[in-house]
């Protein structure tokens, strides 16, 4: 009988997954794909003909981009059990030339939710939104902005086995320490819950989803990452520095970055339109 996926080996998958200093929302992941993956052999052995399967049943189930990060964390669930033989290929994605405008966040909108906030009297919500969108921050780096970088204008973000250096504009340290003094924060995060501990991304998704009525705004467009990749648009499309973004952005790959700079498809339209290259024909009506 072949190896099966019992509960002692996604044990073990989860402790390796730990002992590599995943992210808590990596983790987590990794372990509910795995998991799916465990409830689709059932007892059935981990064979190569099993992985090819299951690729199969989830091109029928998600989209390219969900189906390639599940299967993602399912070769590593094999290559860990040193069944590097039975790993599937990811489903090939051609790239995109442009973005869709129908779920990205224009600066005229993230004003509104500053504002809509800032109506509310919820002055946290209102900086923590500042924050992510003047600096690019990923959602679970919030925490690393405390009360001592307020005073050198650096945070120390380490994520994903890396650290960088990430720099706060001086309009906003002076919103942020002003906000501090004024909660009695003395040290630690700047934006922590009534409890005292960090926000994470629950706590922020839910309150900026309770500002898209009255800020009138798309609820679809509203999510905390849509603020970094709003910082990302506006830094490319004054600066045209992909290189550097990324190093702004955290990202060991350009190609990574590549994808916050792509122009949506009306703008793409209109430069076209621009090139006047079709020359209409005068004699026709």
């Amino acid at each position: 009988m072949g190896l099966t996926l019992d509960k002692k080996v996604m044990e073990r998958f989860e402790e390796k997954l730990r002992e590599e200093e995943k992210s808590k929302a990596t983790l987590e992941k990794y372990m509910r794909d795995a998991r799916a993956f465990a409830a689709f052999l059932g007892d059935a052995p981990v064979t190569k003909e099993a992985a090819i399967r299951y690729k199969e049943h989830l091109s029928k189930r998600y989209a390219v981009s969900s189906a390639n990060s599940m299967l993602a964390a399912v070769n590593s669930l094999l290559r860990f059990l040193q069944r590097g033989d039975c790993t599937v290929r990811t489903f090939r994605v051609q790239k995109a030339v442009f973005r869709s405008g129908e779920l990205e966040l224009t600066k005229a909108e993230y004003v509104r939710l500053v504002e809509a906030a800032r109506s509310r009297g919820d002055r946290r919500l209102c900086l923590v939104m500042q924050t992510i969108c003047a600096t690019g921050i990923r959602i679970s780096e919030l925490s690393y902005i405390t009360v001592s970088s307020l005073h050198s204008r650096r945070a120390a973000v380490s994520l994903k086995g890396k650290t960088r250096t990430v720099i706060l504009p001086l309009d906003l340290c002076r919103e942020l320490k002003r906000y501090v003094r004024e909660a009695g924060i003395t040290a630690g995060s700047v934006f922590v819950t009534r409890g005292g501990r960090p926000m994470d991304r629950s706590n922020i998704l839910h309150a900026m989803k309770a500002l898209c009525q009255e800020a009138g705004v798309e609820e679809g467009k509203v999510f905390p990452h849509n603020l970094r990749h709003l910082f990302a648009v506006t830094y490319y499309n004054v600066e045209k520095d992909i290189c550097h973004l990324a190093d702004l952005l955290g990202h060991s790959n350009v190609n990574t970055t590549r994808i916050y700079t792509l122009i949506s498809c009306e703008m793409q339209e209109r430069r076209l339109e621009g090139l006047g290259l079709v020359l209409a024909d005068k004699n026709t009506a």
